[in-house]
């Protein structure tokens, strides 16, 4: 049903732009044929009233589309807008006799709403394109037989057959071996993926090589694109400072210059009474005042602005870059400093066991299951790795009761009946655990295990930087942004070793979440300091929520990462932070000259018009020409390479 209401609207759309279309071509040649029978001075066009009759039918095509919208704007209480200031321009054009003027308002003004609503139309069918692109039909294995089904009713735990070529439709976990697939469509990559048996394939996903089976792990609604799709959505709806002040300018603006192309009228009446020798002629400040209401339409600003906006988010989306609105878009432009967590952010996160050093009487077999049966209910990368080297190494794990996570600690609960804990040194210190004073000095990342209130040892894992992290930072700095800085809950020595190899001159470890947003809210003390943070984990969603911009990795982040943060990168390439930065000058810049260009012009004629030097056909282009100008400059960003 949903589809087909879809379908619905875009064929009613289809037809009321070619109704437009149709409507302007007739308005067009009924004007063109009525100026060139005045010029030829045919004997139709001296009849007065034949005139008025030839030129109101062309008046209709184009201007009663326009004079219902007034009459609507008027019944909900607005009176003044681009619609009413239209109809009250072209009704005084031909009161005072000037019919092929009037017409030329309607008609152009029709021909600048056409060309937005291609433009704007452009824009949002182009994100729809690049994100929606989930096959109408699933193949549902169903025992020896395959069954075609419509996404939205495959149910969680059903098996999908896709066969090289094809699409993703709904998000879930590979069957096979292994797997490459092409994910360019959630994060602009064009170099394939390999998935391995197990692993998570989302919907949007092209299978390369080989037929696949995946069983399928969220609905139609929940799967990852359905979310990247909402997000997309839901930023038109976030407004940018520049949007949200034009329109309030937009509800001053329009009656104040409503009331001044009434003061052109009424001072030059008022000076003729106090001074007889000025001539007043009603028709020709009537004129003026009647070129004042077209100059003053807002279009430009109201309809460029918001497609500059709105091609900045699809821009960046294609590049997978998800703003949730252009009021981030616009914070991120302005941004001076940016701060990164490590762990996920500028390592890989992949995590592999080192070494595995027990203690006491406990065994390196148990300890290993001890840890790994702890970690298999969290995400974090570290106790995947633990759960997985348990696996290849073939120790069974127990279930742990009572389980408990201690953010920015580890995990607690109980096995066998006694108290478990896993974690960092701090989680023993937590407890009153003693453990030996050597642990301390240990380099690397450790995970240290206590049993019924004892210390049973610790297993040592290593991480590596993202080669991404590397033109990461180097990207930022050529763009100005030298503040830089890495906050992170891993030991101070490992933290410190990292921001050396990455030239980030400041680097702070041992950090709980409490301790990084203290520490975020001191880098932000600085006066005239403008942050984004750049995380991934749970326990990052406080600092991304309380920075200037959050941003988080859409690849390896959390759920509550991802929902809090302002921007979203599909990926973890930690080098799209400063192609988000650019976009959102670039769009910035764009937006600054609309309203520069706008204003300009439209403040030029206007005092041409007052003036008496500027006629309808100037005022036609003030209004139109610049918004169609505006519009083009906005449509740039779609087409603009932003790659460093």
């Amino acid at each position: 049903m949903m589809k087909h209401g879809c379908c619905c609207h875009a064929k009613k759309h289809t037809e009321d732009s070619m109704g437009m279309y149709w409507r302007v071509i007739a308005a067009f040649l009924m004007l063109v044929g009525g100026s060139m029978g005045a010029g030829l001075e045919v004997e139709f066009f001296q009849q007065s009233y034949w005139r008025v009759l030839w030129y109101t039918v062309a008046y209709f095509f184009v201007g009663i589309p326009i004079v219902q919208k007034a009459w609507t704007s008027i019944r909900e209480g607005e009176c003044f807008n681009e619609f009413t200031l239209m109809v009250i321009a072209t009704l005084g054009a031909f009161y005072i006799g000037e019919y092929p003027e009037g017409v030329a308002v309607m008609l152009f003004y029709t021909v600048g709403e056409f060309f937005q609503d291609k433009a704007v139309g452009k824009a949002r069918k182009s994100i729809k394109a690049l994100l929606d692109k989930r096959p109408e039909v699933v193949r549902v294995v169903a025992g020896e037989y395959v069954e075609v089904k419509a996404p939205d009713v495959v149910c969680v735990g059903d098996v999908m057959e896709v066969k090289a070529g094809e699409r993703v439709a709904l998000d879930g976990i590979l069957l096979h071996q292994s797997a490459d697939f092409d994910a360019s469509a959630l994060t602009g990559e064009s170099v394939p993926c390999r998935v391995e048996e197990t692993e998570e394939v989302l919907a949007g996903m092209i299978v390369v090589d080989s037929v696949v089976r995946i069983k399928v792990s969220r609905s139609y609604e929940e799967s990852a694109l359905s979310g990247i799709l909402r997000l997309v959505q839901e930023a038109s709806e976030r407004k940018a400072p520049a949007e949200l002040f034009i329109r309030r300018l937009a509800r001053v603006y329009t009656p104040v210059v409503s009331g001044m192309a009434m003061l052109v009228v009424l001072i030059p009446w008022v000076v003729s009474w106090i001074n007889p020798a000025f001539h007043f002629v009603f028709q020709d400040w009537l004129y003026r005042a009647l070129v004042f209401l077209v100059i003053s339409c807002p279009c430009a600003l109201v309809v460029s602005i918001p497609l500059g906006y709105f091609g900045g988010i699809g821009a960046a989306s294609r590049r997978g870059i998800l703003f949730k609105g252009s009021n981030y878009l616009d914070a991120i432009a302005q941004v001076n400093a940016v701060v990164f967590d490590k762990t996920g952010t500028l390592t890989k996160g992949v995590f592999e066991v080192q070494q595995v050093c027990s203690a006491g009487e406990m065994n390196a077999v148990d300890l290993v299951r001890m840890v790994a049966s702890i970690e298999q209910q969290s995400n974090h990368p570290v106790a995947k790795a633990v759960v997985g080297y348990a696996c290849r190494q073939e120790i069974g794990l127990k279930p742990v009761s009572e389980l408990k996570e201690r953010a920015g600690y580890g995990l607690a609960g109980r096995w066998e009946g006694e108290e478990l804990l896993a974690g960092n040194i701090r989680l023993l210190k937590k407890y009153g655990v003693a453990y030996p004073e050597e642990v301390n000095r240990i380099a690397g990342t450790i995970v240290c295990c206590a049993w019924a209130g004892r210390y049973q040892g610790y297993l040592q894992l290593a991480d590596t930087i993202k080669e991404d992290s590397y033109p990461a930072i180097k990207r930022l700095k050529k763009m100005g942004i030298t503040n830089i800085h890495i906050l992170s809950g891993d030991k101070q020595a490992i933290v410190s070793d990292v921001a050396v190899k990455l030239g980030v001159v400041s680097a702070s470890g041992d950090l709980l979440p409490e301790e990084k947003a203290e520490e975020l809210k001191r880098l932000e003390s600085v006066s005239g300091t403008r942050i984004a943070f750049v995380g991934d984990g749970m326990n990052d969603a406080p600092v991304l929520a309380m920075s200037r911009v959050g941003i988080a990795m859409g690849g390896l982040g959390s759920d509550v990462a991802i929902e809090t943060a302002d921007v979203v990168i599909q990926d973890d390439s930690p080098s799209k932070v400063a192609a988000a930065v650019r976009i959102a000058r670039y769009t910035r810049r764009i937006v600054r000259q609309n309203i520069g260009l706008a204003l300009g012009i439209k403040l030029l004629v206007l005092l041409l018009g007052a003036g008496g030097y500027a006629t309808l056909w100037e005022a036609v282009f003030a209004d139109v020409g610049v918004a169609l100008l505006a519009i083009g400059n906005a449509v740039r960003i779609q087409y603009k390479n932003f790659n460093l």
